[in-house]
């Protein structure tokens, strides 16, 4: 939301992936338990309040706001696709451990009408996709979790960000949520500049920060916005929970 109002700060729990891995005796953490390390206020939006006139959304017909979210989510559903399959094998790799194959028991000899069903005749499962995806092992799946894990993480913060972004939800960026997220992005703010090319600002700088896993500048950017009074609003939740389902 916009700087109005008096502010009721209240913390709740977002979603920042942890940096750790968890150990050989442990088993892997769900998605719900990454969290995005910011913190969420609640406040009062002053009566009166409204957006600028002037839509920077609307300019040369480019919805920076919807072009922008979809983009980013588009990498986000490819995260979580990645993050899945990473920790189904790491939970497979790690019952593995637990389990030791039991003696063969004895059996008497005896005829059977039963027809015989060779190991080749099973359909494939989850382990001999988890061998095939993971040929290290129990190490490769770790490596490969911890990364898939930080990628989900940056991307539905960055997601939070654009939607912070949006200081009225309106759905829409006016012309000074448009040059604060810039400015946030520590990108350069020209009036001279098409929404094109500022959604490709936008656009180049969410790819490279997913690439270089930068959560580190993100959240900077994030600081930035709420220095300028942005929060995180009921309705930025509700789209964060659609889009983490």
């Amino acid at each position: 939301m916009g700087p109005s109002g008096t502010p009721c700060y209240t913390p709740v729990e977002l979603y920042h992936a942890s940096a750790s891995v968890p150990e050989r005796t442990q088993m892997p953490f769900p998605i719900t338990h990454i969290t995005l390390g910011a913190w969420i206020f609640c406040w009062t939006l002053a009566p009166g309040l409204v957006p600028s006139a002037l839509t920077a959304t609307r300019m040369n017909g480019v919805d920076v706001f919807a072009r922008f979210t979809q983009h980013i989510e588009r990498q986000t559903e490819i995260d979580k696709r990645a993050f899945a399959v990473a920790s189904k094998c790491m939970t497979w790799f790690y019952k593995q451990l637990r389990e030791r194959p039991a003696p063969p028991a004895m059996q008497r000899i005896a005829w059977s009408d039963a027809p015989i069903i060779h190991a080749a005749d099973q359909p494939q499962d989850e382990s001999a996709e988890c061998r095939a995806l993971y040929p290290g092992g129990l190490e490769a799946v770790r490596t490969d979790f911890q990364r898939t894990q930080s990628f989900l993480s940056l991307s539905l913060t960055f997601y939070e960000f654009a939607l912070v972004g949006d200081g009225d939800d309106n759905s829409l960026y006016s012309t000074r949520e448009l040059q604060d997220l810039l400015l946030a992005l520590s990108l350069s703010v020209e009036p001279s500049l098409d929404s094109e090319t500022h959604l490709r600002l936008l656009t180049s700088r969410f790819d490279m920060l997913h690439e270089a896993r930068g959560m580190e500048a993100l959240m900077a950017g994030m600081n930035k916005l709420y220095d300028q009074g942005y929060r995180v609003t009921p309705a930025d939740k509700a789209h964060l929970n659609r889009v983490m389902e």
